[in-house]
């Protein structure tokens, strides 16, 4: 689990910094909740998606496979 705390806000974007680090990230306002404001903390877990990296490589391989069948 990853902990961020909000900076602040610019327009459409919020300012997170790294709790460990103090590297900050600009992050799109609109994936917040919307209850939250400057100085508070978060919690972010991220999650490989194995289905949806799975269906994008059969696809790319798909397309790829059938642009080699056109330059034949």
């Amino acid at each position: 689990m990853i902990s961020v705390v909000i900076d602040r806000f610019e327009n459409d974007k919020a300012i997170l910094l790294f709790e460990d680090e103090e590297k900050s990230v600009i992050f799109p306002k609109k994936y917040l909740p919307r209850d939250v404001d400057e100085g508070d903390y978060l919690r972010i877990n991220i999650v490989a998606d194995k289905e949806a990296t799975n269906a994008a490589r059969k696809e790319a391989q798909e397309l790829l496979e059938k642009l080699k069948k056109q330059n034949k």
